[in-house]
């Protein structure tokens, strides 16, 4: 996304190799900016930033638990707990979402 690219000049780390066109640096993945002498052109991406959630819609949830567990149990795993409705798993793993 182009906000990731959004970088003070100072804070660019090196994402290419010198000489890099700005086609090849896009296409592995990173940002160009030739604006600023004397700091990389091709550098890395601001890091998405995400956020762990339970998903609300119960029948796309992923087990993280086994028949019977414990809210305590399944939230020690890390995952997250509902107990309803039947036939879905009630302890299942986050979803992450972008911010």
């Amino acid at each position: 996304a182009k906000c990731q690219c959004k970088l003070v000049p100072r804070e660019r780390t090196n994402c290419g190799y010198p000489g890099i066109s700005a086609v090849e640096c896009k296409k592995i993945g990173c940002c160009f900016n030739a604006s600023v002498p004397g700091v990389p052109w091709c550098y890395n991406p601001r890091a998405k930033k995400v956020k762990k959630v339970c998903p609300n819609e119960p029948y796309i949830r992923i087990n993280c638990g086994h028949p019977g567990i414990k809210p305590r149990e399944c939230q020690k795993k890390g995952c997250c707990f509902r107990a309803h409705p039947a036939g879905v798993p009630w302890c299942f793993y986050h979803r992450v979402m972008e911010e």
